[in-house]
């Protein structure tokens, strides 16, 4: 064959590829008002800087080569923001972007190459799950599954981030759960197996939603960082994600201009501390004010929501958000908190992000409902991640830190430095519940107030400072500058800023 008939051959071959699972499916996907893979591709990363690899691939089963162009995957490395990350986009048009052997030897060159060569990892999914029948059999089983060992391996090299988008069976759910940040558009569903196939397993009709909608991720199992509406809403909370992470663990976060405004009217916090202990507060407003101005990018907010997590920049400076929420349950921390703050302990100091804590907790929650849920062992999980966190840390007491929960939060020497506000408060428990064990006194009771009075007479933060147990006692209005400069103090000069990264194995979706 001529050079130019091998030339024309290959562009016949790229056009096809480029044609997707035909003009009839990608006209319904418009009728619905859903974006296909190469739409979503080209809003995701930086205008013309895809360069695709694997165009050509197509399974190799018989009388499927020609209906599979690219396996029903578009994979390949682009830039976003400027950067380079590897990316896979899954293409619903083509057998339901089911997996396939062609395509999961695609998907895995993008993830290793991802972590050898120090890019991001980015996951679009809507899929069905597993291709049937190629998975059927021992033929199927022995030559797809567990063929690659390092398939869900997590070392968190580089940071992966993830969407869940209309359908997300099988590989699209697998790959949000192993990814550091995952994103959810309302609407869609994320589990295991499709509802139709569940129902026929369990002999009852399931409801999609009760499956794996969003409202059961957002609230329930905590799976998804963060929820939006649109496709581009989802693309955008990726970028954004990624703003604030290096491209692999052995770099620094990329700085940012620091926005106009930020520090003004710190004030303002004490418009927002309720002067009395027992009122409960939203400690969002206190957190917004001292980090830079519009950098606060929270995740899990409706999961665990007696405490904060989120990601924000202090002086330009990527840092993680750690802070109790006294407005659920007085911040009394629950299995779900726990939870989602070990996990994000571990995504920051896997990737060289500082933290800052802000306790304001009575406790850790208990009862028979907590116990029933292991709440033991997640306080150990949560003990034994803050005592391995390796990057810069500073724990702010804003008001209640009692019993073990202040250990947990960074109190004692879990942390290069500990500060309290002069409205911290420091103690074993609640001071009206010790009275009541101690004494046998209830409030109302006579000589309770007397007994209240002397069990929490050493409960204020002076005594700490004088024997420098906590190295500061600041006002909350000069939070931000100090925070600043202590993070300038410690950083790990020696290693470059880096981490040791003792989390970086730590399982998944704890």
């Amino acid at each position: 064959m001529e050079h130019r008939e091998l030339l024309a051959e290959l562009d016949r071959r790229r056009e096809k590829a480029a044609a997707m699972g035909g003009e009839e499916k990608l006209a319904r996907r418009r009728e619905r008002g859903m974006l296909n893979a190469a739409e979503r591709m080209e809003l995701l990363v930086d205008h013309g800087s895809f360069a695709e690899s694997g165009l050509l691939g197509a399974s190799p089963r018989e009388g499927d080569t020609e209906k599979t162009p690219r396996d029903g995957k578009i994979t390949g490395f682009a830039r976003i923001d400027g950067r380079d990350v590897a990316v896979c986009v899954y293409d619903f048009t083509v057998k339901g972007a089911s997996t396939g052997a062609t395509n999961s030897k695609k998907l895995g060159h993008i993830r290793r190459s991802a972590g050898e060569f120090g890019m991001p990892f980015v996951h679009i999914g809507e899929s069905t799950g597993a291709r049937l029948p190629d998975v059927m059999g021992s033929m199927g089983m022995g030559s797809m599954l567990g063929t690659d060992p390092t398939q869900f391996r997590r070392t968190r090299e580089t940071p992966w981030a993830a969407a869940a988008l209309d359908t997300s069976f099988g590989s699209s759910a697998w790959i949000c759960c192993c990814s550091d940040f995952a994103v959810m558009r309302k609407g869609s569903v994320m589990s295991v197996s499709s509802p139709r196939l569940v129902s026929m397993a369990v002999g009852e009709t399931v409801d999609p939603e009760d499956l794996g909608g969003w409202r059961l991720h957002a609230d329930t199992t905590g799976l998804a960082d963060c929820f939006v509406d649109t496709d581009e809403e989802a693309f955008e909370a990726i970028r954004r994600f990624l703003s604030y992470m290096p491209g692999h663990n052995r770099e620094l976060p990329p700085d940012a201009p620091v926005a106009d405004g930020s520090g003004a009217d710190q004030d303002r916090i004490l418009d927002i501390l309720p002067e009395k202990r027992t009122q409960v507060y939203d400690i969002r407003p206190i957190v917004e004010t001292i980090v830079d101005k519009g950098s606060l990018f929270e995740l899990k907010p409706r999961f665990g929501r007696a405490a904060i997590i989120a990601l924000a920049r202090l002086g330009g400076k990527s840092v993680g958000i750690i802070a109790s929420n006294p407005q659920i349950g007085g911040g009394a921390m629950s299995v779900d908190a726990i939870r989602k703050i070990v996990d994000f302990t571990v995504l920051c100091d896997s990737f060289n992000v500082p933290m800052v804590r802000f306790m304001d907790t009575p406790g850790f929650v208990v009862g028979t409902e907590a116990e029933r849920r292991g709440a033991p062992g997640h306080i150990m999980n949560f003990m034994n991640a803050t005592s391995l966190v390796t990057v810069p840390t500073i724990t702010v007491i804003v008001r209640k830190a009692y019993g073990r929960a202040y250990v947990a939060m960074g109190g004692g020497r879990n942390n290069s430095e500990m500060i309290a506000w002069p409205t911290a408060e420091v103690s074993f428990m609640d001071p009206v519940f010790a009275t009541r064990i101690v004494h046998n006194l209830e409030p109302g009771d006579d000589g309770f107030e007397d007994a209240l009075a002397h069990i929490q007479q050493d409960i204020e933060v002076w005594d700490m400072a004088m024997s420098y147990a906590v190295q500061n006692v600041v006002k909350p209005q000069e939070t931000r500058d100090y925070i600043i400069r202590m993070l300038d103090v410690y950083r790990l000069r020696k290693s470059g800023g880096i981490g040791e990264h003792l989390m970086q194995t730590w399982p998944t979706s704890n």
